[in-house]
């Protein structure tokens, strides 16, 4: 099993070194070990920071995904499939939808933890990230780049340094990081959980339709 050990010095080292742009340049496909399912009780189980839900509580269908902020599959289910996944699943109360921390470098914790300092904005803040990954993600100089992106949340430059230098916060995306590798068997991204059946790798829009239809007879 692949082991992304994460640390602060690391997340902000990275953005120093010019050559962060190549070592992030080609993100993991999720891997096909692990566990075909969880419990559904076990995946439910209290993280070390509040999941995120978007959709009726009551929906038959559950979807958990673990994605990394520097993944390009996580960027294309976020601006592709997850549209579709809204008008014609989650606004119909059909599913429930919430995107779990999983970063695979320290770039992608950065990112996990500017959104999460958003607050309540964070799932638009995740998807103004994935829709623009490209612009900072892929780059020479990812602080600059991530700091002119996250300029468009109106959060200060103060701001900025003051989340990621927030200790406490790393530590609880990591812990969710952790957990997922050690209880759940994810080892890369995206990772998905529909009712507790594993499904690695991209859920292409074309194909959202066939996936979720046994779950919905």
């Amino acid at each position: 099993m692949p082991h992304f050990g994460l640390n602060r010095r690391a997340l902000l080292a990275a953005f120093a070194a010019p050559a962060a742009a190549t070592l992030l340049s080609a993100p993991a496909l999720a891997a096909e070990d692990g566990p075909a399912k969880i419990p559904v009780d076990q995946l439910m189980a209290e993280q070390a920071l509040p999941d995120l839900w978007v959709g009726d509580a009551k929906a038959p269908v559950t979807i958990i995904e673990y994605a990394s902020m520097t993944c390009s599959h996580c960027a294309v289910f976020t601006t592709e499939t997850l549209p579709k996944l809204k008008a014609d699943y989650i606004d119909k109360g059909k599913v429930r939808y919430t995107l779990r921390e999983f970063p695979l470098d320290p770039l992608a914790a950065a990112a996990a933890m500017l959104a999460r300092c958003n607050g309540d904005k964070r799932e638009a803040v995740v998807e103004l990230l994935f829709r623009s990954q490209r612009n900072w993600a892929f780059v020479n100089n990812p602080l600059e780049a991530l700091t002119t992106t996250m300029k468009q949340t109106g959060m200060s430059q103060s701001a900025f340094k003051a989340c990621l230098n927030d200790e406490a916060l790393f530590k609880k995306i990591d812990a969710i990081r952790q957990m997922a590798q050690t209880k759940f068997g994810v080892t890369a991204t995206p990772t998905f959980y529909i009712n507790g059946d594993r499904r690695p790798g991209e859920i292409p829009a074309s194909e959202l339709d066939a996936v979720l239809a046994p779950y919905l007879k």
